[in-house]
């Protein structure tokens, strides 16, 4: 919404830290090739304000590591998005991408920085996501989104079974796309171990409605057991 007016309203590091008021553990930011939401000098502001983790996804292009190695965040969630994509669709196939994954990571995490994969709830992907020496695992729930709708149960099964897999591994397990008030509960309630969920498009729609202190209190109540 700001870019779109090409001003400084909202103010993305006063709202970032406003979530952290609000009850938010931890903001995440996508710095896209495009720029057409966060900005890498967004970034740059985030990283003095933050008193909370700060987790930075994107593709391991030369530009993202470049400024990742610079801001040393918290956590970075490494996703496969092909330049030009709209938004993230798909997990890292980690078997073909084993080598490339690896270096990145080993560096990373030489530099003291939690490492996280972007990745379908598939147990093959999984075991070489292990190889690499990530941290943890962010599952992709677009597709327990889309079927939950209908089939409550089928939409979490695989994402059960992939976190008793990424447990046995010991990876750390996150998740998110399309995570909502209407489902979230339900996935947290019924896969195991989820350490972190990261939810954006989401939570922004739901403050048009119920203001973003009061939004981001109802997400965090879905949490609780």
């Amino acid at each position: 919404m700001r870019n779109a007016r090409g001003k400084n309203l909202p103010n993305v590091a006063k709202v970032a830290c406003d979530c952290e008021l609000f009850g938010a553990d931890g903001i995440t930011v996508h710095p896209r090739p495009d720029e057409r939401h966060i900005k890498p000098k967004d970034v740059l502001k985030l990283k003095k304000v933050l008193t909370t983790e700060f987790n930075i996804e994107g593709y391991p292009n030369r530009k993202f590591l470049d400024l990742i190695r610079h801001v040393e965040p918290t956590q970075v969630t490494l996703v496969p998005d092909a330049p030009g994509v709209l938004t993230s669709d798909a997990g890292w196939d980690t078997k073909r991408h084993y080598k490339f994954l690896k270096e990145i990571i080993d560096d990373l995490k030489s530099r003291g920085m939690r490492t996280s994969l972007f990745l379908a709830p598939d147990l093959e992907m999984l075991e070489y996501a292990v190889l690499t020496g990530t941290d943890r695992v962010e599952f992709y729930t677009e597709d327990f989104a889309s079927v939950y709708k209908r089939a409550h149960a089928k939409a979490v099964a695989p994402y059960v079974s992939a976190a008793e897999k990424a447990t046995q591994l010991k990876l750390g397990i996150n998740a998110g796309h399309d995570l909502n008030l209407q489902n979230l509960k339900y996935f947290i309630d019924n896969v195991p171990n989820v350490l972190e969920v990261s939810i954006g498009h989401a939570l922004i729609c739901d403050s048009l409605y119920y203001g973003l202190e009061n939004t981001i209190k109802l997400y965090k109540k879905q949490l609780m057991n």
